[in-house]
């Protein structure tokens, strides 16, 4: 299969199916998910990707099991992937992971390069988007900004998120030392929410692993590398169990409540003498 139209017959015909296999007929499946059922005919069709919402609402009408919705997103992501290619841009790829984000409950991320775009202030996220590219300043700035909007699933209720970086993602700096100030005024407040639990692995700390790389999961079924080029999403049960295990191993290690707020004191020191230095 090839191409956004195949996609969508595919996502129409695994729908259909796993409808079927629950019993149900289009009418009752759009009852239950309290969607219209021109939704679900367009769905099954592959007239129509559903929005995050409509897929959980789905997903929970049709009690879906492990295997099946890991299936299901699976698709979806390639879906998603392929319709911000369509796109173009910067911005579109940040579209594809804010809908990503926002259909997950559950994610733990872990970074050994760069503060996670969840975590960052608008000047950090405009610098991560375009430092080091040939990019189109307008696509950046939007990117940046739909980066920004994504981060409000951090306040609300029924999700939770866990971070856990390495002090070398911390310390590395886009544009100025000066701009890392407000990114770790940023760190110390999320890491207040009560559903969110934001650690710090310090230098002084023997690693439990190489950090090769940085990874999120999502609801325990898929594990996403970013890679200069675009996402590599795994789905496969072996692969998410080893990066959930690399993730508790560094999670182990991190510092967290005060420990942490010291550690971001001994940060922040050095970055404002560094800046001092460079001005000189």
């Amino acid at each position: 299969m090839n191409g956004r139209q195949d996609r969508l017959r595919e996502l129409g015909e695994l729908l259909r199916r796993l409808r079927k296999d629950a019993g149900l007929t289009g009418k009752e499946l759009a009852h239950r998910a309290g969607v219209a059922q021109p939704t679900i005919s367009r769905m099954e069709t592959g007239r129509l990707l559903p929005t995050p919402e409509t897929v959980e609402r789905v997903s929970a009408a049709l009690q879906l099991d492990q295997d099946a919705r890991r299936e299901l997103d699976t698709l979806l992501v390639r879906l998603r992937d392929e319709v911000s290619r369509l796109k173009g841009g910067l911005a579109g790829r940040e579209a594809a992971n804010a809908a990503r984000v926002r259909s997950s409950k559950w994610m733990a991320v872990f970074s050994s390069a760069m503060v996670p775009a969840l975590l960052q202030t608008a000047e950090y996220a405009r610098l991560v988007v375009s430092i080091g590219r040939d990019v189109d300043e307008d696509d950046a700035a939007k990117a940046a900004a739909v980066r920004v909007d994504a981060q409000s699933v951090l306040f609300e209720e029924g999700r939770r998120f866990a971070f856990v970086l390495t002090e070398g993602a911390v310390r590395t700096w886009p544009g100025s030392p000066s701009l890392m100030l407000a990114q770790l005024d940023r760190l110390a407040q999320v890491a207040t929410l009560p559903h969110v639990r934001l650690g710090v692995v310090p230098w002084k700390t023997e690693a439990p692993a190489f950090p090769l790389h940085g990874f999120t999961i999502y609801d325990g079924s898929m594990s996403v590398v970013e890679s200069m080029t675009g996402d590599i999403t795994l789905t496969e049960a072996a692969e998410v169990g080893a990066h959930e295990e690399v993730f508790e191993a560094f999670a182990d290690a991190a510092v967290y409540g005060d420990e942490l707020r010291a550690l971001l004191g001994e940060i922040a020191a050095d970055f404002r003498e560094l800046a001092k230095q460079l001005d000189d």
